[in-house]
């Protein structure tokens, strides 16, 4: 598998189990803990639980990587059919919240006609 195949396979903030606007700390942490669980010393080579541990691994890769982490935030795999509504709103409450991720300004069409009426009233 080529590593442009292989990077967009994957959701590696849920590999992690990590928002999507999650600190490089709160990553960091994460994969720590995630690589304790499931290294391959602990579970006698047992091959399914090794490509886990390979694949925390890997998503720890890009996105402990400024770079890449924008590169895979860009073009990465979000796997959102596969979430529930409430998994759905946690992940991307940052977007959601601030609407920058959706490329939405803070000032829509329908707040504009508002502010104007507004100063109007005012004077």
């Amino acid at each position: 598998m080529d590593d442009n195949h292989r990077s967009t396979s994957k959701d590696y903030y849920k590999v992690l189990e990590v928002d999507y606007d999650a600190t490089d700390e709160t990553i960091k942490l994460n994969y720590r803990k995630l690589a304790l669980k499931w290294h391959p010393d602990k579970h006698k080579g047992d091959c399914a639980l090794t490509e886990k541990f390979q694949e925390i691994n890997e998503a720890y890769t890009v996105l402990s990587d400024p770079d890449k982490r924008l590169e895979y935030d860009l073009n990465g795999n979000y796997e959102i059919e596969k979430y529930t509504l409430r998994e759905y709103l946690s992940r991307f409450k940052g977007m959601i919240l601030t609407c920058n991720g959706l490329g939405i300004s803070h000032t829509s069409i329908w707040s504009q006609p508002l502010m104007e009426l507004n100063e109007f009233k005012e004077k």
